[in-house]
């Protein structure tokens, strides 16, 4: 998969943006504040429907725009091109794909953007949640039943919470066809979940060796949510009087954690920030590397400030095995990294939300 054409507006500081991309490495160079992390924002955009950057989605319109747009063509490793636009106009998300207005599952399913930025390392040492967006954006690309058992969760999940708020005096039978229906579909999530990591995993710890060698043998865990030696179903009665004081439910899908521990760093808190990062970066191209075997094209690959993120042998390493699989790479920084010297990258210069070619 490529992008072929990308055109952006309103975009944080890109008012009018139109670029035609290689489908190799793309080099956006300019200083800090220019914008070139928001061009492969845009991108990232198409395929998760949010930024990597923290922050509301209120920042990511540019000040004093009523609108903002992301329009991509896409064509597909069978030279299928598909026309993808998502647009938000005050608190209104509308996407598009081939002229038709489609839901946002329809267009995250037509594109395929994986990132590695200044904040990847906390997909390591952060909150549990960033861990399961990874997670979940892997499953909905290879388990096509994943986005309508997880939307009938959240639902069930949302009056339940309701029910709760509502204190003791609601009726046990009012949560009754709640948590029959969270337990029903916990278990489909939990299956996908852990299918779906059964495939990364060689993938992931071939990534790790290549990148932490020294660490020695990596192992990755996955935690479901509940313990695996309860019914879901059995636990959330139990759980009520506990979950009505605390005002929301505390067992299930939406509490589930995966991580990465190593033979000689056993405890995430014994890596250094430089390793973090580096798990991260090997968690990145692992989940790259199998949706390629999934779906049979690789995705486009965004890697924000590479030079400052990574030390030069690894950058190489990482740059290496993009270009030797032929992905569609996105890379920013304020030079043009030693390492992407040898590629013959296209690069464009940024400078106060103007992108021009330069090569």
């Amino acid at each position: 998969m490529r992008i072929e054409r990308l055109r952006i507006s309103g975009l944080r500081c890109l008012s009018d943006t139109d670029l035609t991309l290689s489908p190799a490495i793309n080099l956006f160079v300019g200083n800090n504040g220019a914008g070139k992390t928001s061009v492969l924002e845009a991108a990232f955009l198409l395929s998760h429907a949010g930024s990597f950057r923290s922050g509301s989605k209120d920042a990511l319109l540019q000040r004093d725009a009523r609108r903002l747009s992301v329009f991509a063509e896409l064509v597909h490793q069978d030279e299928r091109t598909v026309r993808i636009g998502l647009g938000r106009e005050s608190a209104r998300w509308e996407a598009k794909v081939d002229g038709e207005n489609v839901a946002i599952g329809q267009l995250v399913r037509q594109c395929a953007v994986v990132c590695f930025e200044p904040g990847s390392h906390a997909l390591i040492a952060g909150a549990a949640d960033e861990r399961r967006r990874y997670l979940d954006w892997g499953v909905f690309h290879v388990e096509h039943d994943f986005l309508g058992q997880w939307r009938r969760y959240q639902r069930a999940l949302k009056q339940r919470n309701s029910l709760l708020r509502s204190g003791n005096s609601v009726s046990d039978d009012l949560f009754d066809p709640w948590e029959v229906e969270l337990a029903h579909t916990a278990n489909r999530i939990d299956e996908f979940r852990r299918r779906y990591l059964d495939l990364l995993r060689p993938a992931l710890e071939a990534s790790l060796a290549g990148l932490l060698p020294e660490l020695g043998e990596p192992h990755l865990r996955y935690r479901r949510g509940w313990s695996d030696e309860q019914d879901l179903r059995q636990l959330l009665q139990g759980n009520r009087s506990r979950d009505i004081a605390r005002g929301h439910t505390t067992a299930g899908p939406h509490r589930a954690d995966w991580s990465v521990a190593f033979e000689r760093a056993p405890l995430r808190e014994h890596l250094s920030r430089g390793q973090e990062k580096l798990t991260a970066m090997a968690c990145v191209l692992a989940q790259a590397q199998l949706y390629a075997a999934c779906c049979n094209e690789w995705p486009v690959v965004c890697l924000d400030d590479l030079a400052s993120e990574l030390d030069q042998s690894h950058q190489a390493a990482v740059v290496a095995q993009l270009v030797a699989v032929g992905a569609q790479v996105l890379i920013t920084g304020t030079e043009t990294p030693e390492v992407l010297r040898a590629t013959a990258p296209v690069v464009f210069h940024v400078e106060q939300g103007q992108v021009a070619r330069l090569l």
